[in-house]
């Protein structure tokens, strides 16, 4: 059974610390599970809560959301030491689970693996910032304000242009499904089902990119989804919804559908500044 004293060398969490790292929507049953460390669900709670990029991928997801959370707090900083041996020992899991969780976390870059060396936490600065877990994490810790304004410069950059070449490209199955994410997100709104609004508008966003026809912007789709439904990113149109907001994506679509590129991006720009949370996390427009 894990112990309640808190590693002075590793820095690892003991059980009891676990639930400073909660997760938004961890449902109320797993997060009791996991305060209690004991009962069925014991061997769940010694990983802690997962996470949307972990669910449902037993021990293993868990443990990668764990340590991940940790490293993005910052309460395993850069160069920390990790011996699988102590993470295993602490979290009550294999050696494999150890040893697999941590080539997760290599591959985004937080950690480091060298022979000789061991495993390492890395700088900030290696991180892949753009992985969809890493902004989930960076979403409850110290760095979420800088976050915040990361991701509303890059929406800003990238969302403006993909309505542009959207409305050049006349995908009219694309054009029909964003048609059909407006009319959800109104139903939505009018029976007060803030989530499937967040949902469909989430899809919107992502599908936008994906219209506009370009590779290279269509693999940041999955960014600007994340950072529409991570807490702490930036707002949607359901966090406050408005008619016009509504009327916004409306009328990006009939931009779609005429082929007016430069009313397509002035929608979206117009979108993106007009929600109250938006105009605090996207710079306005720089004048020429």
């Amino acid at each position: 059974m894990m112990t309640t004293a808190r590693s002075a060398d590793s820095g690892l969490a003991g059980p009891g610390e676990l639930d400073r790292y909660p997760y938004a929507e961890a449902p109320a049953g797993e997060r009791a599970a996991t305060r209690s460390w004991g009962g069925p669900d014991a061997e769940l709670g010694r990983v802690g809560r997962r996470g949307s990029a972990s669910r449902g991928r037993g021990l293993h997801g868990q443990l990668v959301q764990q340590l991940g959370q940790m490293i993005v707090s910052g309460d395993l900083g850069a160069d920390r030491p990790l011996v699988p041996e102590e993470i295993g020992q602490r979290f009550e899991v294999s050696r494999t689970v150890v040893r697999e969780s941590l080539r997760v976390l290599e591959a985004k870059g937080l950690v480091s693996a060298r022979p000789n060396v061991g495993t390492r936490v890395r700088p900030v600065s290696d991180w892949n910032l753009l992985d969809p877990d890493i902004i989930e994490w960076r979403a409850f810790g110290p760095q979420r304000d800088d976050q915040r304004r990361e991701l509303g410069d890059l929406r800003w950059t990238i969302e403006p242009l993909a309505a542009r070449l959207a409305a050049g490209h006349g995908r009219e199955d694309l054009q029909q499904r964003l048609a059909d994410m407006v009319e959800i997100m109104g139903h939505a709104v009018g029976q007060g089902d803030m989530i499937t609004c967040a949902r469909a508008d989430s899809e919107f966003h992502s599908l936008l990119i994906q219209a506009a026809g370009n590779r290279m912007l269509e693999h940041l789709s999955g960014i600007v989804s994340a950072a529409l439904q991570v807490s702490g990113g930036p707002a949607t149109a359901c966090d406050r919804p408005s008619e016009a907001s509504l009327a916004l994506h409306a009328r990006i679509v009939d931009a779609l559908a005429s082929g007016d590129s430069a009313g397509a991006e002035a929608a979206m720009r117009q979108l993106l500044v007009g929600h109250h949370e938006a105009e605090r996390v996207v710079p306005a427009p720089r004048e020429h």
